[in-house]
């Protein structure tokens, strides 16, 4: 593609904080609980990249198939994925499409298929770069590409408000089907791969590595989770684990894992530790290759480890286990 804006782009991210901001110049818009996509088009060639940089177009067909017949005809957009299933967003239906075998890929997108929610423009419709300009300039060309484009179900413009108090209640919306609420500079320019946006969660997640596991008590079957981050010593540390595993999963999961059994699991701090807690089935653990993330909810964080057992909620194929690193924890 000869768009000046390489397809490997690292799409802008956003640290956590605890609360949104007040002080003038931000604005705000809902936090999507999909997955992230950077779409480029130039003429009849159509990508899409997720946030690792792997190419999303086999497994969302109907979206490329849409970008592709727009009246603009070069554009770099910035969004996410969603599916609807009886009205409601799924993760789970995202996840379905990863899927190796393109006719089940194709079926799925034909009885569920996916909307594009776009947030940034990175292209003007002149075809010009615009990466330097701030999110308030980038949002002027998202308006004009939308008034340009083709309209379609399936590709959305996100709300958004500079009214933090309206932000607030999408925040505390018990009805609303987003993550929480993303606070953008409005002179931000586009910093590809950085931090630069916050992101205020409705509650504290983390996505780990699992670095391990152990079995149950008197079982054959996985009992917990091991869970680790990446430091700025580039080593996986072992930070907690989960045990809410669902029962019926057990059996499944467990043959996963056994697969991916191969030392050391952890190359920084290990299960089993020194700490007067430490018993010796507490060392009885099965180190793994780092390549399953899962997202886990917690509460609290104690010298680098969560300070409970955390809670289970999805495994996310989306992300790279490089991407799991300590910033998580660290709110503001």
């Amino acid at each position: 593609m000869r768009l000046g804006i390489p397809t490997d782009l690292r799409p802008m991210e956003a640290r956590r904080v605890d609360a949104l901001p007040h002080d003038p110049g931000w604005q705000f818009e809902p936090k999507w609980d999909g997955f992230r996509c950077l779409a480029f088009r130039d003429d009849d060639e159509v990508e899409l990249k997720s946030k690792s940089g792997k190419s999303l177009k086999r497994y969302f067909p109907e979206v490329a198939k849409m970008l592709g017949k727009l009246r603009v005809r070069k554009f770099v957009l910035d969004g996410e994925l969603l599916i609807a299933i009886n009205g409601r967003f799924s993760f789970d239906a995202l996840q379905l499409r990863l899927h190796p075998a393109q006719s089940r890929v194709t079926r799925l997108s034909r009885e569920h298929p996916a909307t594009f929610v776009v947030f940034d423009c990175l292209l003007s419709l002149e075809g010009k770069p615009i990466l330097k300009l701030p999110f308030a300039e980038r949002r002027k060309e998202l308006g004009a590409f939308f008034r340009s484009a083709r309209k379609h179900d399936a590709l959305q413009r996100t709300p958004h408000t500079l009214d933090a108090e309206l932000a607030n209640r999408w925040l505390t919306d018990a009805t609303a089907q987003t993550d929480g609420v993303v606070a953008k500079r409005l002179d931000l320019p586009y910093e590809p791969g950085e931090r630069a946006m916050l992101k205020i969660k409705r509650m504290r997640t983390a996505d780990c590595v699992v670095g391990g596991f152990r079995y149950g008590t008197g079982s054959k079957l996985v009992g917990s989770l091991l869970l680790g981050l990446y430091g700025d010593d580039g080593l996986l540390h072992h930070v907690g684990f989960t045990s809410s595993i669902p029962a019926a999963d057990k059996p499944e999961l467990t043959a996963k894992l056994e697969k991916l059994v191969a030392p050391p699991g952890f190359t920084g701090d290990t299960p089993g530790g020194p700490s007067r807690w430490a018993t010796e089935r507490s060392a009885e653990w099965q180190p793994l290759k780092p390549k399953l993330v899962a997202e886990v909810r917690f509460d609290h964080v104690t010298d680098g480890r969560f300070r409970h057992a955390t809670r289970f909620i999805r495994w996310r194929p989306d992300k790279k286990p490089r991407q799991c690193t300590y910033e998580q924890l660290t709110a503001g």
